[in-house]
């Protein structure tokens, strides 16, 4: 492997896509540290550490994603998330609306229409997150969020606020438009490596959060924390990696098999797989269940009459891991439920003239991959939701601090184990095409898909 890295240098292309996609994550580094114009940032980063210490729900997940530029308020507070926000929406609405899905039947000139009107979603909830945030830093109580002991912002008004929507708006744009830069003229996904960089920008920190536990002998159980702990806590970390990957890679092959005319005009058999994923949706359900739990705790703080069910939602608990696991099998559902249509796989199958061994094509075939795909995916999401409540457990009963226990799994491993596995594939591939040797001695990485 350490040889394939020195190859990487070797290879013009490559060394150039590299150092230009290392040059624009310095530019997204900068925007999450340069704070927006008017607000007291010595207040704010009190503020929002007393709210995230115990993870924050999801505003410790945007916070995470944003690479820390909550907590400063910096012009790149909004991150990227709006884009993944509207990518989301209009993914969901193909299957829904006949004008999307006509537009991805034209291929590309209909999905250049799609992606023009995903940026044009971004703006919208650039916007609308925008008003939000600027609001809430006038006065955090109007969205249900605590009030702050000391004025977050010294000037607050109308040109606050507009002057604040214009700066996190734009900001968002050219996070975009670089993240498209990176995809186009880099290494690995843009967009996706964005995000990995703000999340991996918090590792440090968890390292010398992890060594000052392990200095102060405070935190694990009831006992002092030993070298032993940390030895278990470093091996339950690589054992959880190793199980991200493979929820990961892991997948279902269909054997298929197909008739191919030759240039004879005889007709020879071939085989071939349809792989089906075993974690087909991804990080998409944690992010979904997270922003809606979000939802019910600031609705029953503005009502009084229900703010005794605030305890039930509070991140954590037993309660809200319970209801937390299971959106997140519900929204794994649901999104295979949009993204997976079995009945054109099957039409197209026999469209090619292949099919799956001892299955009927047409209805029968349908009928068997959604069947298959109904197991995979209720064992997928079972394990994904395990991998996404894990983080909590060791907060809550190991007393492991947030900042370190976010990382032995949840959003923070999938997204970082995912995009990693992606960009290295797209190394190894031109590694490969010039006769060099991969990261593995045998067999390929395998990069995620969607």
């Amino acid at each position: 492997m350490l040889k394939a890295f020195a190859n990487v240098l070797k290879v013009e292309e490559l060394r150039n896509r590299i150092l230009f996609t290392a040059g624009i994550i310095i530019l997204v580094r900068l925007a999450a540290n340069i704070p927006c114009p008017g607000v007291d940032p010595v207040a704010l980063n009190n503020y929002v550490s007393d709210l995230t210490k115990d993870g924050g729900g999801m505003l410790g997940m945007f916070d995470m994603f944003s690479g820390g530029a909550l907590q400063k308020f910096a012009i790149a507070t909004l991150g990227i998330m709006p884009y993944i926000s509207a990518s989301i929406i209009m993914q969901l609405l193909v299957p829904v609306l006949p004008a999307l899905g006509k537009m991805v039947r034209e291929g590309e000139s209909g999905r250049q229409k799609i992606s023009q009107y995903t940026r044009y979603l971004t703006v919208v909830i650039c916007l609308v997150q925008g008003a939000v945030a600027a609001m809430a830093m006038e006065n955090p109580s109007r969205i249900g969020l605590p009030h702050a002991s000391q004025p977050l912002v010294s000037t607050p008004g109308s040109f606050f606020v507009i002057m604040t929507i214009i700066i996190l708006t734009c900001a968002t744009m050219i996070l975009m438009w670089l993240g498209e830069r990176i995809t186009e003229k880099g290494i690995g996904n843009g967009i996706s490596l964005i995000i990995t960089v703000n999340i991996v920008d918090r590792f440090p920190s968890a390292i010398s959060a992890l060594y000052d536990l392990a200095v102060s002998g405070g935190g694990v159980t009831d006992t002092r924390f030993r070298m032993v702990h940390l030895f278990i806590l470093l091996m339950v970390f690589f054992a959880v990696t190793a199980f991200t990957i493979m929820l990961i890679q892991g997948q279902r092959r269909i054997p298929i098999q197909m008739a191919r005319a030759s240039s004879s005009g005889k007709v020879r058999a071939g085989s071939t797989y349809i792989p089906l994923k075993v974690n087909f949706s991804g990080v998409m359900p944690i992010i979904f269940a997270g922003a809606v739990l979000m939802v019910p705790s600031i609705l029953f703080n503005w009502i009084p009459q229900t703010r005794f069910l605030v305890v039930y939602f509070q991140y954590g608990s037993t309660s809200y891991m319970m209801i937390y696991g299971l959106m997140i099998l519900i929204f794994s559902f649901f999104w295979v439920a949009n993204q997976f249509n079995p009945i054109q796989i099957s039409d197209n199958l026999k469209k090619e003239g292949a099919y799956i061994p001892g299955i009927r094509p047409g209805k029968p075939t349908a009928d068997f991959l959604d069947d298959t795909m109904t197991k995979i995916t209720l064992a997928g999401s079972i394990l994904l939701a395990a991998l996404a409540v894990f983080p909590m457990l060791l907060y809550q009963n190991f007393k492991l601090p947030f900042l370190i226990s976010s990382f032995f799994g949840g959003t923070s491993l999938l997204i970082i184990v995912g995009v990693l596995l992606d960009t290295l594939s797209q190394m190894e591939s031109h590694l490969t095409m010039r006769n060099y040797d991969g990261f593995l001695k045998s067999g390929k990485l395998r990069g995620r898909k969607g």
